[in-house]
């Protein structure tokens, strides 16, 4: 299966299951809806219409896009669904489940990974060669390890294909060591490549695109949290364990 055929049927999966209804739905209303949406929005399949934790509004999502239909097909709010009671941003929740989903949908091969001997936190990082801040956080690479933090990095050349920082980047991924190569990369030393499927950046690009990458590093925790910028290693280790304490209540 294609990795563009893995997003789709991840995200695919992610609206099935979000949009489970928790109340009883009107099955005649929601087809209407579905009907007139897709008709006006080519990129709107039936399936990324459900059911909506507000009533008399159905959710609109494909991929991490989440909006509000109203029952009646008319009105339409792209923004974020926010329960006052409990101070929840449910649609951002929607969207964290999405991306937590489409991270997984990589195998471990397909990322460059720095692991510490005793994992104690692993996360993702979209890095690019070049980026100021990508190096900063790379140069401290012994920090986050010596913290027991897996970092696997998935390259994202920010400036898009032919840019400089995607050669380097194929480079970095065809050489015999992309661990060393990729510090080489970020410290503007030469390294050794070869030639090889380079399909990965691709495939590690349109990631990045799918999971709403504002800019890099890019930090994504294993519940598909995300922080856009740099952290130091106490600063992460803060976080990770914000939110170990958090899922454990």
């Amino acid at each position: 299966m294609s990795f563009a055929m893995k997003i789709f049927y991840s995200a695919l999966i992610i609206i099935t299951m979000s949009g489970m209804p928790s109340f009883a739905v009107d099955d005649s209303v929601l087809e209407d809806v579905r009907a007139k949406m897709s008709s006006m929005f080519q990129e709107i399949e039936p399936e990324h219409i459900n059911s909506s934790p507000v009533d008399g509004w159905y959710t609109v999502q494909k991929g991490l896009m989440v909006a509000y239909v109203s029952k009646d097909g008319r009105y339409l709010l792209q923004g974020d669904l926010i329960d006052l009671d409990s101070q929840v941003n449910l649609s951002e929740i929607t969207r964290t489940d999405s991306r937590r989903t489409l991270i997984l949908s990589f195998e471990d091969d397909q990322f460059i990974s720095f692991t510490p001997e005793v994992v104690k936190h692993r996360v993702t990082i979209f890095t690019d060669i070049d980026c100021t801040y990508c190096r900063k956080l790379h140069s401290q690479i012994n920090d986050y390890l010596a913290a027991g933090i897996e970092i696997r990095y998935i390259l994202y050349p920010r400036n898009g294909p032919a840019s400089p920082s995607w050669n380097t980047s194929e480079d970095v991924w065809c050489s015999g060591d992309r661990n060393a190569a990729l510090t080489a990369a970020k410290l503007d030393r030469s390294f050794d490549s070869k030639n090889c499927d380079m399909s990965a950046i691709s495939e590690q690009y349109m990631l990045g695109q799918s999971v709403g990458l504002t800019g890099t590093p890019a930090i994504v925790f294993e519940d598909g949290t995300i922080v856009n910028g740099y952290l130091p290693p106490e600063a992460l280790v803060s976080r990770l364990q914000i939110l170990e304490t958090a899922i454990a209540n």
